[in-house]
Order: C-alpha cells, then sequence, then structure tokens
C-alpha cells in the first residue's frame, strides 16, 4: 500500500518506521530539516511532490493543533479514493470535518506517547479506533495495533470524548495541581522524585494539547470529582479521623484493584 504520513515528529516518524519495510511509504513535513532523519521512506518537501505518489492511505501526525489543517492542505493532492487517518488525542472538529470532506476516514488514537511509554516495547499499551470509520481503514489499523501488541477498544466519537476525559483530563489536572504546588526539595523521597517525573514529562507536552484535552466539554464532571474528593480528604485530615481515614483508604484501595 502507498503511505503518506504528514508530519516528521516523534509520532510520524514512529509510524514511518513502523510501515516502510512492509508498504510504500512517503513523509511530508513542512520544515524540511525534521525530515533528515526518516529512514527507508520518500521525502516530500512540497505538496505537489504527493501527486505522482497517488497514495492510498493518508496518515495525519501534525500536532493537534494543525490536523485539520493539514488535512485540508493535503485533499487537492489525493484521489477521491484515498483514505485519510488522524491519530490525534483530541478529536475536536473531526467528526464535522469528516462528514464534509468526501473521503473514507479511519479515526484511531494510539493510548500512548513519546513522553512516556517505550516505543520499542507497547505490550502492556492500549489503542481506541473509532467505530464510525471505514471498514478497510479499520481493518488496517486492528492489524498494525494487533503486530505491536496493544490491546484495541472499538468506541465512537462520542465514547472517545467520555473516556480522554477520565483517562486523560484527571491525572492531568492531578499533575498540574501538584505541580502548582512545587516546592524546590534538597532530599526528595522516592514517591516524591516519581510524581516530579510525570510532572516534568507532563509539562514538556505542547500548550495547546494539554489545554485541548482538559477543555473536552466532559473534563468540568471530572475536576468536580478531583474537589469533591479533596475536600473530604481535607476533612479527615482536620479531623484526625482516624476510623474515617481507614475507610476512605480501604475505597481508594478498592478501586485501584
Amino acid at each position: 500500500m502507498r503511505i503518506l504520513i504528514l508530519g516528521a515528529g516523534k509520532m510520524g516518524s514512529f509510524f514511518s518506521d513502523l510501515l516502510s519495510f512492509d508498504h510504500e511509504v512517503a513523509v511530508y513535513d513542512p520544515s524540511p530539516e525534521r525530515l533528515r532523519f526518516t529512514y527507508h521512506t520518500l521525502r516530500f518537501e512540497s505538496l505537489d511532490e504527493v501527486d505522482n505518489f497517488d497514495p492510498e492511505l493518508v496518515i495525519n501526525a501534525a500536532t493537534v493543533k494543525y490536523t485539520i489543517e493539514a488535512f485540508k492542505a493535503v485533499l487537492p493532492h489525493i484521489s477521491k479514493g484515498c483514505i485519510i487517518s488522524d491519530i490525534a488525542s483530541v478529536k475536536n472538529g473531526l467528526p464535522e470535518f469528516y462528514a464534509e470532506c468526501g473521503h473514507p476516514f479511519v479515526s484511531t488514537h494510539p493510548m500512548f506517547g513519546p513522553t512516556f511509554a517505550s516505543l520499542s516495547n507497547l505490550a502492556d499499551e492500549n489503542a481506541i479506533i473509532i467505530s464510525e470509520g471505514d471498514c478497510l481503514g479499520k481493518v488496517f489499523f486492528k492489524d498494525l495495533y494487533s503486530r505491536l501488541g496493544l490491546h484495541i477498544e472499538e468506541y465512537t466519537f462520542k465514547e472517545h470524548d467520555l473516556t480522554i476525559a477520565y483517562s486523560l483530563s484527571v491525572p492531568f489536572a492531578s499533575t498540574l495541581v501538584f505541580a502548582s504546588v512545587m516546592k524546590h526539595q534538597d532530599a526528595p523521597g522516592t514517591t516524591f522524585k516519581r510524581h516530579m517525573k510525570i510532572a516534568k514529562g507532563l509539562m514538556s507536552e505542547d500548550d495547546f494539547l494539554l489545554s485541548e484535552i482538559l477543555f473536552n466539554p466532559n473534563t468540568p464532571e471530572q475536576l468536580d470529582q478531583i474537589t469533591t474528593q479533596l475536600t473530604l480528604l481535607k476533612e479527615i485530615v482536620e479531623k484526625h479521623d482516624s476510623q474515617a481515614m481507614k475507610s476512605y483508604l480501604e475505597r481508594v484501595r478498592e478501586n485501584i484493584k
């Protein structure tokens, strides 16, 4: 299959390396210097080069801020039968775009990233495939993710957004709160250092990505649960209520079984 990858960042390079020995792969990036480390692929510095390549599948690995913009730029250079796909963690605006673009599409979300995951060992990681997508496109990504050993779930766009509000917004918000009260520690403990590592990893992410994940319309409900639990914990601590603390810890342990 002829596959065009938009974006030569960490995830674009990951998919390029993954696919280039089984398919004819080309990578386009508007910043040519980012193409220098791509291997066993065609390197496109101009979208005009896409015309002759005539891709059968486009994988949009542009950053979340530019996902739809990248699609709009490439559409005049691909055939109507070409499947377009995204791997964005934030799907804002994509259902509407796909409904009007006139192309078969498939939307997936690899639930791992270069910040925390080891891209060479993904056996414990997950992926979401959006159920509204094109059947052939879904089969392609199911096969690809299965070969990586990923656990795969198929959700609608709405179900995906609900899942992301819980699985990303909650830890992101909790980490931001931790980091917002941070003070330098000369002799940090192990738990502190682990939290700090997570915080530094999170803060290395793009500001737009962090904002869009937290701006998920389902996030406020999750934040309400955090504030409710913080209020409850604060009351228990203030009262030195040992029995209430024991019950609270038992509930927490039950949640993480």
